[in-house]
């Protein structure tokens, strides 16, 4: 499975013409369903740019009778995107002895955006699946935020090794983003988003309508 990754350079040397969009909160929006696990104290998970929460807004409008959109995490503080990256790379390169410095922090970027770049931190991102009529997720083939490593690549969206009802699952959630206009990360079939420098390169477009991004 080929995919650009979050570390390839083309990303990073997209510029950015940031648009000053707000981040709103998912919550107050009450039309999203907004799950709890990645909350935080001041509540910066369930925060979002305006452009790309309408832009959800639409793709549940094209979900089925009885499926629905669940919010897991979107905006992300650069400081807490630094952390995670560095303690993912920290882990790969324990895990793996062999690897080069290089080595371990282009494979780190499959699962955790290099902070400089990251979707999440420009509020451009949530990760996202879908649940039933009663708030059951639906089978999507791996837990959301699989590593690369422990589903033997099952998190990639394109992986093959999934049953046929996951497949299903997935291609529900991709066609209902995809016609409201975001982007997949092709690494993490829950990772989505709009406005970012990933959008604009996997899109054409020749600038970023959003980077790092701050909660007032």
């Amino acid at each position: 499975m080929s995919v650009v990754l979050m570390s390839d350079p083309r990303v990073a040397a997209i510029p950015v013409r940031e648009c000053g969009e707000r981040l709103v909160d998912v919550r107050a929006h009450g039309a999203i369903r907004v799950d709890a696990r990645r909350r935080d104290a001041d509540g910066s998970f369930a925060h979002l740019r305006q452009g790309l929460l309408d832009r959800l807004s639409h793709a549940q409008s094209r979900l089925p009778p009885g499926v629905a959109l669940l919010f897991v995490e979107g905006y992300r503080p650069p400081v807490l995107q630094r952390r995670y990256f560095e303690e993912y790379a920290a882990e790969l390169g324990r895990s793996r002895p062999d690897w080069s410095p290089e080595r371990v922090l282009t494979a780190a970027g499959r699962y955790v955006s290099p902070p400089e770049i990251a979707p999440h931190s420009a509020g451009a991102a949530v990760d996202l699946t879908l649940v039933d009529e009663r708030g059951r997720e639906l089978d999507m083939g791996t837990r959301l935020n699989a590593t690369p490593e422990e589903s033997d690549g099952a998190c990639y969206t394109d992986a093959l090794d999934i049953s046929p009802a996951a497949r299903a699952n997935r291609r529900l959630l991709a066609d209902a983003l995809s016609e409201a206009g975001l982007v997949n990360y092709g690494t993490e079939w829950w990772h989505w988003s709009w406005g970012d420098r990933y959008w604009a390169l996997q899109t054409d477009r020749p600038e970023a309508l959003y980077g790092p991004a701050e909660l007032p």
